[in-house]
């Protein structure tokens, strides 16, 4: 499904998929000085199954990358299980080594 709207909704501390005016789901997190922990992630039933989840999961994990400042510490099963099968996100998780780049 690509005509979502992704969002960051920082009042709510959850990243969103909009399909117009429907919420089609969202992951939480809290957010600690070095750690963006994703708590929760859920998916309204109407668009199981349609890789909505895995686009909340890549737009989440890309905007604490770009931010460049946390770690995440994926306590969510789903995003836990995504990065598992979307390995050039581990770098992001607390406690995994940082790639270095080479020369």
């Amino acid at each position: 499904m690509s005509d979502l709207t992704m969002k960051h909704n920082t009042e709510a501390n959850r990243y969103e998929a909009w399909d117009g005016d429907a919420l089609a789901g969202f992951a939480e997190y809290q957010l600690t000085d070095e750690l963006a922990v994703f708590t929760h992630t859920e998916v309204d039933p109407a668009y199981e199954g349609k890789g909505v989840g895995s686009q909340i999961a890549r737009f989440a994990l890309d905007d604490v990358r770009d931010e460049g400042t946390r770690r995440v510490l994926p306590l969510c099963p789903f995003i836990k299980g995504w990065i598992g099968r979307h390995r050039e996100y581990v770098e992001l998780v607390y406690g995994a080594p940082a790639t270095t780049a080479k020369d």
